[in-house]
C-alpha cells in the first residue's frame, strides 16, 4: 500500500502518525485526570462505602 510511495514520505506518514496516537494519548489521559480528580475530595474510604451501599 504505501510502496508506491517514496521513502521519505513513508517517514513523514509515519512520523504524522505517532505524534497523532500521542496527542490522542494525551488527550485521553488529561480527561480522564479530570474526570476522577474530584471525585469527591478525593475520600476514598467515603467513595467506597457509598459504592458498597448501592
Amino acid at each position: 500500500m504505501f510502496s508506491s510511495l517514496s521513502e521519505e514520505t513513508q517517514l513523514v506518514l509515519a512520523i504524522i502518525a505517532i505524534a497523532l496516537l500521542f496527542g490522542l494519548v494525551v488527550w485521553n489521559s488529561k480527561k480522564n485526570k479530570s474526570k476522577l480528580y474530584h471525585r469527591d475530595q478525593r475520600n476514598f474510604r467515603k467513595n467506597y462505602y457509598k459504592k458498597k451501599k448501592k
